[in-house]
């Protein structure tokens, strides 16, 4: 199983004025990982769909900011 979380650690310059931030992470969506669409994928009801944004569980992505992760895996 993928992960659908990356992180990199950016260049920080010596004459930065600000604190950085030595680990950035982004999220992939769930389509990069799937080459083609395989038939009879689970499906939502057309009302969760539309909330959704995508007919397909397998396509589903919630977005989480860092600091929710941060939060969820406190407690």
């Amino acid at each position: 199983m993928p992960s659908f979380y990356k992180s990199y650690e950016p260049y920080i310059s010596p004459f930065d004025p600000c604190p950085p931030l030595t680990v950035k992470t982004f999220s992939t969506p769930p389509n990069l990982y799937m080459g083609f669409q395989p038939p009879n994928l689970p499906q939502f009801s057309p009302i969760e769909a539309l909330k959704k944004g995508t007919l397909w569980k397998a396509f589903y992505d919630p977005y989480y900011s860092p600091y929710e992760r941060a939060r969820e895996e406190a407690e």
